[in-house]
């Protein structure tokens, strides 16, 4: 697992993996109509006008207050300060807008680690579990997908990840969220993980 320590390109999933995972998405469903089991973007993006913009309207206000709100996940700073201290690179791949994303970032302390233009969302990039950000930003640096990983805490970035032929790194603590063919490594928190990187 030495490679840990060797990628000194970082993509990050925001929600729930960067932050405490607060969103209540079956709140969010019933607030937009949208089935319990269905896929929140792929449903509004089957809803016809004018109710796609009426509902995206009313997503964006309920992820402004989540965004608004976002506390940092255990272990975040060290983290990223350690990486930081590596000349690492950092870039968000998120199914969130980029200006909600850049409010998360600053309201969890760690704006300054991310330059904006490697900040993207729903509207820079196909939602993940489509590779395109993760190539969007490899092509922006300039690299190869085994320079970079994938951090997240669901199977749709661990997807994206896989599609793009970077490694993947899973953070979850819940053991009903497995998906061990997607995944590199597997850690309960951000500070396991920056534990497994000081090793090297």
């Amino acid at each position: 697992m030495n490679w840990l320590g060797e990628r000194r390109y970082w993509v990050f999933d925001l929600d729930g993996t960067l932050t405490l995972p607060v969103h209540d998405f079956q709140h969010i469903r019933r607030e937009l109509g949208i089935a319990p089991e269905d896929d929140i973007l792929a449903a509004l993006a089957q809803t016809p006008e004018p109710l796609r913009s009426e509902r995206h309207a009313r997503l964006d206000e309920l992820e402004r207050h989540y965004a608004a709100h976002a506390c940092p996940a255990e272990g975040l700073h060290p983290l990223l300060e350690g990486l930081a201290s590596r000349g690492c690179r950092f870039g968000i791949l998120t199914r969130n807008t980029r200006e909600l994303a850049l409010l998360s970032l600053e309201a969890i302390g760690v704006r300054h680690h991310f330059d904006p233009a490697f900040v993207l969302g729903r509207d820079e990039a196909q939602p993940k579990p489509d590779p395109g950000g993760l190539r969007q930003l490899l092509s922006q640096w300039r690299v190869r997908p085994q320079d970079a990983l994938m951090v997240g805490d669901f199977r749709y970035d661990l997807e994206a990840g896989r599609k793009a032929g970077m490694q993947t790194v899973h953070v979850d603590s819940r053991p009903d969220r497995d998906w061990p063919e997607l995944t590199d490594v597997r850690v309960q928190s951000l500070t396991e993980l920056h534990q497994l990187i000081s090793r090297y």
